[in-house]
Parts: structure tokens; sequence; C-alpha cells
């Protein structure tokens, strides 16, 4: 047996499953004895120390310390740590005072912040204290990042996410909002003394080579931008008829609104087996409880077109092998599955997307897109940039944005 290296704080961590499992390792025990004290100022302010968002993960967090729980070994549920989390944002005094002072002498180091996110806005709330210089970039009219342009209102209201991020805006941040980024190498000029990258995962996939998809474009829409267009009131209606691909919490989300701009015969369909969903199983329930259904074992075969609009779809009915671990999708043999609608909402995933960085800008990124990046820091290969959140791991959750 090796001796414990504790030398490591992530043995300490490891003591407490439900701490551990959380990217942030926020101390879950302590904030919940404050709760149970009604100490509910004190449980914020230990929250928001590690996790920046309470109220906003409070509702909407994927929970990885729920299933770590040990309650949930003895028990039927783990405890409800996130809706926990939720109950002492909503309880805490508004007027709390809990941010750390800002020095009026700075360091004389300036930092630049690309993306207006969870990553970002949890940077510029560690480094300000310090006395940096925090500059901040973002293509939409306010801060929040993807928390504000792909999470439905009925998940997340306004407010909420107003309030928090606003809160570290006003420690001093310098906040350039509606202004794209078009060059690294442009930003690099600048002399900023290091550049962070936090904006996530901008890209959801599309399925251009489906027959079908350029006929039928005007009734099919990428999920993410769907969703964005829905926050900003671009889109306030949509279709009787709705087809969601997609199994992720990405898909949950376009369902239930869909749903609720109108949708009335509103389905899920999944490749994969229903057990092999992304999407959290509280979302799944969510969604099911307004009653739409979730067909899984469905593999896109076209779009459908009559009379020169979008008619429906068909798919393959498929079966999950698995051999040396690897699961294959086989053919039933069954004839293909017609789903009749009027739009289609494609949630099959994200992308990552850096069209402003230059190919000689000094950046390497592997095959699949992503920047090579020191694991511990995660600095890139150009020394003075740096990665973090969606940027850095593809598409995540907002807890490892923060963490």
């Amino acid at each position: 047996m090796q001796p414990t290296d504790i030398d490591n704080p992530e043995y300490f961590h490891k003591v407490i499953d439900c701490q551990y499992a959380c990217p942030a390792h926020t101390p879950v025990p302590e904030y919940i004895r404050l709760i149970s004290e009604k100490r509910y100022d004190e449980a914020y302010r230990l929250n928001w120390v590690s996790n920046v968002f309470p109220g906003v993960l409070g509702r909407v967090c994927d929970r990885p310390c729920e299933p770590a729980c040990r309650r949930g070994r003895v028990e039927r549920e783990p405890v409800a740590i996130c809706r926990l989390k939720r109950f002492c944002a909503d309880h805490r005094d508004p007027d709390l005072a809990f941010v750390p002072p800002v020095p009026a002498q700075k360091n004389g180091k300036r930092i630049a912040l690309i993306g207006g996110g969870p990553a970002s806005l949890t940077v510029a709330r560690d480094l300000l204290p310090l006395g940096y210089t925090v500059d901040l970039y973002d293509d939409q009219k306010q801060g929040g990042g993807f928390m504000r342009s792909q999470l439905p209102s009925f998940r997340l209201p306004e407010p909420v996410l107003m309030g928090e991020v606003q809160t570290i805006l006003d420690m001093g941040v310098q906040a350039r909002f509606n202004h794209r980024v078009e060059s690294l190498k442009a930003l690099l000029a600048e002399d900023y003394d290091a550049v962070f990258v936090g904006t996530g995962a901008p890209r959801g996939r599309d399925l251009p080579d489906l027959p079908g998809r350029r006929e039928g474009d005007p009734w099919i829409h990428v999920g993410i931008d769907w969703l964005a267009g829905v926050v900003f009131r671009h889109v306030e209606s949509i279709g009787r008829r709705v087809l969601v691909l997609g199994g992720g919490n990405t898909a949950m989300d376009c369902c239930r609104t869909a749903r609720r701009l109108g949708g009335e015969e509103v389905r899920v369909v999944v490749r994969s087996p229903r057990a092999e969903m992304k999407a959290s199983p509280w979302e799944i329930e969510e969604a099911e409880a307004e009653d739409i259904p979730i067909l899984d074992n469905h593999v896109p075969q076209a779009f459908v077109i009559e009379n020169g609009r979008l008619a429906g779809m068909r798919f393959t009915r498929v079966r999950a092998l698995y051999e040396d671990g690897r699961r294959r999708l086989v053919p039933t043999g069954e004839e293909p599955v017609f789903l009749a609608c009027d739009e289609v909402l494609l949630a099959v995933g994200q992308l990552n997307a850096f069209p402003w960085i230059e190919a000689d800008a000094g950046i390497a990124f592997t095959p699949q897109g992503l920047p090579v990046l020191d694991p511990l820091t995660l600095q890139s290969t150009l020394p003075q940039v740096f990665f973090g959140g969606g940027a850095a791991y593809g598409p995540r959750n907002s807890i490892t944005a923060v963490a």
C-alpha cells in the first residue's frame, strides 16, 4: 500500500463524496448545516465563494453532487443539494454585503476576457480583488453568455441571472458589450498581459447531409440558435407538430419551450437507448410531466418534403449491441418510421468555434478542434492566452465553467 499523499489538497475533498463530485468542490455539508440553522446569508456567501452563481446553479446545475450523496445509498433519494442552494439564494438578505473589497490602486496588469459567460465572469471575480484591470468583450448586449441566450426563462428567471451577473460587473469590470472580437492578433496588439478565452461552445451541430435538409431549411432549426431567438424575442411561435432531435439537456429545453410557444404535439427523438440519454434524469422527468413523449432507438434517415414544405421525417429503427465495451446501433430490419411534423429542432450536440483565432497566431488545436492546453493551468501554446469552460473542454455545463 502506498502512503497517502496529503500534500495534494484533492485528497481531503475525497472524504466528502458530494463535495468531491462537485467540479467547484462546494462545501455542501457546511452550507446545509447553515441552512438548517436558518443562517441563509452565511450559506449563500459560502456558496458564492466556491460556485459564484448560487441562485443560477440552484436552478440549472447538472447536480453531479446528488448521485454521489451517501444518503442515496440508504434511502430512496439523495439530499436535494441543488434545491437547497436555490433555497438559500432565494431567502438571503437582498442587501447582503459579501463581495470582497477591490483595491483602488491597481497592480498594473491588464487582462482581457473574451466572452461574458460563467467562465469569464468567474475569472473577473477572482482577479479584481487582486488589483488587476479587467476588460470583458462580448457580442451580446448584457453579461451572462449561454446562461442568458440558451436557458429558457421558465428555468432561469431574468432577475435571478441579472442579479448575480451584475454583482460581478459592479466590482469594476470594464465591460465592452455589443463588441465582437474579430481577431486574436489584433487584441494581443493592445498589450494585454494575458487573455482569457471563455466563449463556450457556441455552434450547434447540424445535419447538413441528411436528404431534404436544404429544401426544408425554413422549418428546420439548430436548437441553441432557436433558443437564443426565443430569449431575444425573435421567435414567438412554432408549428403545432414539433420534433426535437437529441437526448441532452438542450433537447429538453427545446421541447419544453416549444410546448410553451404553441406546440401541441411535441416529441423528442433519440438515436440511442433511453438509458444512455445525456439529459439529467430530472430534466427528462419534467419533459414527460408535460406530456412530451421520448422515442428512443430512432436514427434520422431523411427530412420528408411534400408540396414544397416539410411534412415530417423518416427514421430507421435500431437496437444497441455492445462488443468489447463499445456500442453499435444496428438496424432492426423493420420498415422505416415516418413521423409527421411542421418543424424540427436539432439538439444533436455543440461544437467549439474559434473563427477569430488566426491560424498563425501560435495556438495549437487538437483534431477535435479544442485548444492544446496545460492540464493544470489551462495555458495554451501561446503563453499569454488561457482558455476555460466550454472553450477549453468542449460543451459541458455551468458548474464546470466556474470550477
